[in-house]
């Protein structure tokens, strides 16, 4: 998973907090305020729990199977796997970058000359969306490749490039609406997350939304979990509320140090009180909790 660190951009309901200890988190969790539409699309409805576990350990852990819905690398997934998950019940979605060029995939070589300035934080590089060739590249040949292995739809990334980006705005819609049509074409789910600044264009397109680092996250350049500044996590709260009421199904992910139930805690609290639905794990996303976590 790709984030616009420390604070870039991305369930409902009061507190069974498998997982999470402490009278302290409970009793935040007791006091969150529910109320927002339900998602518009009705396979959406019924999902409390959700997991984002990009990590190939992740992938392996049979705790995956229950979840409502899980986010997995789109490319490393098996079919097989897929279809595991599915046979649980889970929505599974596949994760592709559309706004980074990753050089572990098999479509390095055909990227690579799309390449804009290098992310240090993750080891790759901007893609230049504004040419059409990374656009066919994206839409006409990955993604259909990844929907065909069965996943429920596609969980996009770094939609948001033209916040950094001004000059790959147009580009980025293009695409988007492209995979859009791709996705719901074929019966799935289209989600993406961040870019709240920058989504009301593309609004339309997404079935769900994930904010990550609305209350704990990591630095890379300090190399540690810390939490988001307080004007922030308001900030991202109302991004959250705001989407929610637009009939995405809103989710978010903070990140926090291994064994940091507190922390945990407070992220839960924070995102069950904008009516999200919450998501913690390390930076890498291979760590999943002993049980979903859950907003009642």
């Amino acid at each position: 998973m790709r984030r616009r660190s420390p604070a870039g951009g991305s369930r409902r309901r009061r507190v069974a907090l498998a997982g999470v200890c402490g009278a302290l988190a409970v009793a935040a969790l007791a006091t969150a305020q529910r109320g927002v539409a339900a998602p518009a699309d009705p396979r959406l409805a019924g999902v409390e729990t959700w997991a984002l576990a990009l990590g190939a350990t992740a992938l392996s852990d049979e705790r995956l199977g229950g979840f409502d819905l899980v986010v997995v690398d789109g490319e490393e997934t098996t079919r097989g796997q897929v279809r595991e998950l599915r046979r649980h019940g889970t929505l599974v979605l596949g994760y592709l970058s559309v706004g980074t060029i990753e050089p572990w995939r098999p479509w390095y070589e055909a990227a690579k000359p799309y390449r804009l300035d290098r992310w240090a934080d993750w080891g790759e590089w901007y893609a230049d969306v504004s040419r059409p060739g990374w656009r066919e590249l994206i839409a006409g040949r990955v993604a259909p490749g990844l929907v065909a292995k069965g996943f429920d739809g596609l969980f996009l990334d770094n939609t948001d490039l033209g916040e950094s980006h001004p000059a790959e705005t147009a580009g980025m819609r293009a695409l988007v609406r492209r995979l859009a049509a791709l996705v719901h074409g074929r019966g799935g789910l289209l989600f993406t997350q961040n870019g709240e600044d920058s989504i009301g264009p593309t609004l339309r397109h997404y079935d769900g939304w994930n904010r990550e680092s609305v209350t704990w996250t990591y630095d890379f350049a300090g190399r540690r979990y810390e939490r988001v500044a307080a004007g922030e996590t308001r900030r991202a709260r109302v991004a959250v509320r705001r989407l929610a009421a637009a009939g995405l199904l809103v989710l978010t992910t903070d990140y926090v140090r291994a064994g940091d139930r507190r922390a945990v805690g407070e992220a839960i609290a924070s995102a069950c009180a904008a009516d999200a639905l919450p998501y913690v794990s390390g930076i890498r996303l291979i760590r999943l909790p002993a049980e979903p976590y859950r907003c009642p």
